[in-house]
């Protein structure tokens, strides 16, 4: 008993060979231009990439600026309550 690996679609089931015949006629139609499909396809992914990162970069910068300006206001806020002590007087 052999078991068939079928991929289920909206459609129904297509089996193994049926999804080859489609690829070889999609090669059919497409072929003379799926270089110039893969290339575009390449640089729309790195520039993709590209704007992950850069976001990611931008989203760091920011965490890393509202933990120092709330440092800065918690400094100031024991400044102004007279609970932050000088240097001098812990030496």
């Amino acid at each position: 008993m052999t078991e068939h690996m079928h991929y289920t679609l909206a459609f129904g089931a297509f089996s193994h060979w049926e999804l080859l015949v489609v690829l070889i006629i999609a090669l059919l139609i497409f072929g003379r231009r799926l270089p110039d499909i893969a290339r575009s396809m390449g640089k729309s992914l790195t520039e993709f990439k590209k704007g992950i990162n850069e976001a990611k970069e931008t989203k760091d910068e920011f965490v890393n600026d509202v933990k120092e300006m709330g440092d800065d206001v918690a400094k100031e806020a024991k400044n102004a309550a007279g609970l932050d002590e000088p240097d001098d007087i812990m030496s």
